[in-house]
């Protein structure tokens, strides 16, 4: 007893206060008293009270030691610290299921208390801002706090400060709204909206897909407030992605869209335009401008999005972080991006993980998310307990330690008031916070199915079960607030609006889709691809050109850097200035820069991008000493854009999704994505699938995306041979992208220029090289650069046309393998001719050459990939007389090549051999 007498002496709310402090932040305890509580903290498990193991612990303290009052409070604070930690395990967040049993429980027994402690008196009421109070009490406080309509998990979050304030938080009105009666009503007023709006599509349109929100009706209310708050908060723009459920009504109720432009696009009327194929109505954006009841103008998206449910999320990032960059000079807090996810596809996609990983990364972040998830509890037909083996569909949010709170949607103020909260923690700490909107589904994953096959027990419950508005109308009656006849003006008003629209949608004989975001695109025009195939002036001032190539090759004087950067930015200096021989990096700078001084902004991210994955780049170079960044690029006189390159995340899906979404809102900016190596663009098939192939057919969205995708049969394997070039071509038609294959540092350069200088935007994919990057015959001068254009097709600058017997047409680096084979036995009856744009394919000018090398008995498609890759099917499909080529390539194959390297080169070189002698054995 002696040894801790001490604690008796000084007031037991100063032990108690130290003790809170060092349950949820042990290392900030002083040592000594760190070790006092892991040594009673060991005694008390030793006892048989709730607490955990620890490694080393001290020995147990003997009983009696410690005074008894003293114990109790230790004994309270753990409580208090059990309900804050799985407080949210106990709560009523499930309107329809009973809550599965979870130990252990915050039985007082499982803290060392007993009945008997009840009406006593502890200063533990301090820490949670109730003063001194008695164990019923504080328990009292605790169960209303953390287990009623809201659950809160935040105690594995490592900043103190986070926590302090989210405590803070839940213990004004011990985590309760506190609405006045018009905040109320204008709540029923949006409740009422969401549940008639429904209602009146299912007596309209019965049995037609509509992904209806009922079940989940208090995200409207939530959305509502949040835009209000937020504009009030500062921001100026809300961009917001969702899947199908709800996202008719949020169109609605909360973006303006005319219910009778909903209602045509139910009835199935062709469109208006002639020129896309538009998508089903539940897959369509919308941008607004809402003036709020304060006053205050909020510029509103809604990202489209395709039935990959979880792939709008990344687009949305990048829609956000252009506007933040652009409008507001990366001013987080004026741009607000808002996920709504479903609890199957939250858990069950993995480029949810994707996004969330980017969340705090310089190149990706958007200073936070508010995530909210209309939780069904339910897949399309697959019970919660199938689809996912976490606690919760939210657990992606531990990644980044993000605050999650799980809330009955029954409850429409306790979902107003989380809803709030997410948006100040996000203000505050610029950090992803989500929302588990805990409710049901009305009717089976669309309304035509029956969903009583799978889950009988469920929608028999759900069947008794009142809406949301209902609810809440009864308990506004009760508290006085609204009477019966102004529930029943309400519901009429809204109803009358619905009817009037729905008749005025029946005189329309066509649907008329309003493109996405239209004001950032003022400017630009759709074209076909009789436009796409026009030449664009992108030429360049010679003696701008100097001064771009002056400042990409000089270091700053005062900064030590690596021999070898020093020697590699020398070679730039020399081999613009004095050999005249610009290499493919030096294309990259130089167009980079070029463009910035005519006040177009870059943007270049992907793996291992600053360096480049060949080290050819460098485009960001590392201070020996410090390892601070410079960026060449910043040091170009009469520079008026901005220059952005990250190294990305080893992501493709989620990095491209977010690049996508970062072109869509930003025309101006020249946005790269670079692959690591092409193939593995794969893990972006959805992107390329869903948005950057057919965005235009379908919700009439043009971008720019480029997407650089290193290609070429080095002999490296299977692996890294292919980017797939034909899954790309298989996916051309009409006018949706260009798909190049360059071979000349001057034609990058003008490719790159040209997708700025155009004045509409198309997806870009440009195969490029590996070992050409230092290739001796991959150069171009610099009056080539500044004087030249884009070139669809090379022709052999070397071919007598007279003597040419042989017309070889190939693309890419496999021509320099030709090339070579060609000089070494002097075959001057060869003619190989560089197809540079595979998509629009040049077919004027290839029929061009046919009619100028007419004495070829002989014309050839030649390429490294087997038959059944690379662009051989897209030329038997877009130019007709290539059923008459002569084919030279590898055979048939399932893999792009072989992993031996011996293997390798007999295949390579056997295809070489056969586009020089008909003879030679070609498809070994």
């Amino acid at each position: 007893m002696d040894r801790f007498s001490f604690l008796n002496a000084a007031h037991t709310a100063y032990f108690a206060e130290l003790y809170d402090q060092y349950l949820q932040y042990p290392d900030s305890v002083e040592p000594s008293w760190r070790a006092f509580f892991q040594g009673f903290d060991f005694g008390m498990q030793q006892n048989g009270v709730s607490g955990e193991v620890l490694e080393n612990a001290p020995a147990q303290f003997e009983e009696g030691e410690v005074p008894e009052h003293v114990v109790k409070e230790f004994q309270v604070i753990r409580l208090i610290d059990g309900y804050r930690t799985r407080g949210h395990l106990f709560t009523k967040t499930n309107p329809v299921r009973e809550r599965r049993k979870y130990r252990p429980t915050l039985d007082i027994e499982n803290f060392g208390l007993a009945e008997e402690d009840l009406d006593v008196v502890f200063n533990a009421g301090d820490i949670l801002g109730i003063g001194p109070a008695t164990l019923n009490n504080i328990i009292a406080h605790l169960e209303t706090v953390y287990c009623d309509a809201i659950g809160v998990e935040y105690m594995f979050i490592r900043k103190p400060e986070e926590i302090s304030w989210i405590q803070e938080k839940l213990n004004v009105n011990e985590n309760h709204p506190k609405f006045d009666a018009e905040q109320k009503k204008q709540i029923l007023k949006k409740l009422n909206e969401a549940v008639s709006f429904e209602s009146f599509l299912h007596r309209k349109y019965v049995g037609q897909k509509r992904f209806s929100l009922e079940g989940g009706e208090s995200l409207i209310p939530a959305l509502d407030a949040l835009i209000e708050k937020a504009a009030e908060a500062g921001v100026k723009d809300f961009v917001m992605g969702m899947a199908h459920r709800g996202r008719l009504n949020t169109l609605t109720n909360i973006f303006g869209k005319s219910a009778k432009d909903i209602f045509s696009e139910f009835d199935g009327k062709d469109y208006e335009q002639d020129i896309f194929d538009g998508d089903v109505k539940y897959h369509l954006g919308w941008t607004s401008c809402r003036t709020t009841d304060n006053g205050k103008e909020i510029n509103i998206n809604i990202a489209p999005n395709p039935s990959h449910l979880e792939t709008v999320g990344a687009v949305v990032e990048g829609i956000a972080r252009a506007k933040q960059d652009r409008r507001y000079e990366g001013d987080h807090s004026k741009v607000l991006p808002i996920l709504v996810h479903g609890d199957a596809a939250i858990a069950g996609q993995g480029v949810v993980y994707e996004v969330v990983q980017m969340a705090q990364l310089d190149g990706y972040k958007t200073g936070g998310t508010i995530h909210i998830v209309v939780n069904n509890q339910i897949g399309f037909t697959t019970n919660y307990l199938d689809a996912r083996s976490s606690t919760y569909c939210t657990d992606v949010a531990k990644v980044t330690l993000s605050p999650v709170l799980h809330v009955n949607a029954d409850d429409a103020e306790a979902v107003v008031h989380s809803i709030l909260f997410a948006l100040e923690f996000r203000m505050k700490f610029q950090r992803d916070v989500f929302i588990d909107l805990l409710g049901y589904r009305k009717y089976g994953h669309n309304e035509g199915d029956e969903p009583r096959f799978t889950q009988p027990k469920l929608y028999k419950a759900i069947a008794k079960h009142k809406n949301t508005r209902d609810l809440y109308a009864e308990k506004l009656k009760k508290d006085g607030v609204i009477d019966d006849e102004y529930l029943k003006k309400l519901e009429e008003d809204y109803k009358a609006k619905l009817e009037e629209n729905f008749e005025d949608s029946r005189k329309e004989e066509k649907t008329k889709i309003t493109p996405f975001m239209e004001d950032e695109w003022e400017g630009f025009e759709n074209v076909l691809e009789d436009r796409m195939m026009e030449e664009i002036d992108t030429t360049y001032d010679l003696k701008k050109l100097d001064k771009v190539a002056e400042a990409v090759s000089k270091l700053p004087e005062n900064k030590k850097f690596m021999r070898k950067i020093n020697k590699l930015v020398d070679q730039r200096n020399k081999m613009y200035f004095e050999k005249n021989k610009l290499d493919w990096a030096m294309a990259e700078h130089l167009a980079y820069g070029s463009l910035l001084t005519e006040g177009y902004n870059i943007r270049l991210s992907g793996q291992d991008s600053e360096r480049g994955t060949f080290s050819h780049r460098h485009a960001v170079l590392k201070v020996e000493e410090s390892e601070e960044e410079i960026i060449l690029h910043n040091n170009i006189e009469g520079r008026d854009g901005d220059f952005f390159i990250y190294n990305s995340p080893l992501s493709e899906y989620g990095v491209v999704g977010f690049d996508y979404g970062y072109a869509m809102a930003s025309p101006k900016t020249l946005t790269i994505w670079e692959a690591q190596f092409g193939d593995f663009v794969n893990g972006a098939q959805i992107m390329i699938d869903q948005y950057i192939s057919a965005a235009e057919d379908k919700w009439k969205l043009q971008n720019g995306l480029v997407m650089l995708l290193p290609h070429g049969y080095e002999g490296q394997g299977a692996e890294h041979s292919s980017a797939r070039m034909e899954r790309f071509l298989q996916l051309c038609a009409k006018d949706n992208m260009y798909v190049a294959d360059v071979t000349t540092p001057a034609n990058m350069f003008h490719l790159l220029r040209r997708q700025m200088k155009a004045g509409f935007r198309k997806p870009l994919i440009v195969f490029t090289p590996k070992s050409l990057l230092r290739h001796s015959n991959v150069i171009s001068t610099k009056e080539e650069f500044a004087n030249g254009s884009f070139q669809t097709l090379l022709d052999d600058p070397n071919a007598d046309a007279d003597k040419v017997k042989s017309l070889v047409f190939c693309t890419g680096k496999f021509y320099y393998d030709l090339l070579e084979y060609k000089e070494e036995n002097e075959r001057d009856d060869v003619a190989l001719v560089r197809v540079e744009q595979l998509f629009p394919l040049p077919v004027s000018r290839m029929k061009e050459m046919m009619e100028k090398y007419k004495n070829a008995d002989d014309v050839v498609w030649a390429q490294e990939e087997p038959r059944n890759m690379g662009a051989y099917g897209h030329m038997l499909l877009h130019f007709n007389e290539a059923k008459n080529f002569r084919v030279c390539s590898r055979k048939f194959y399932g893999s792009p090549a072989a992993g031996s390297s011996v293997r390798f080169k007999k295949r390579h070189e056997r295809v070489i051999n056969s586009v020089f002698d008909k003879t030679a054995e070609e498809n070994k």
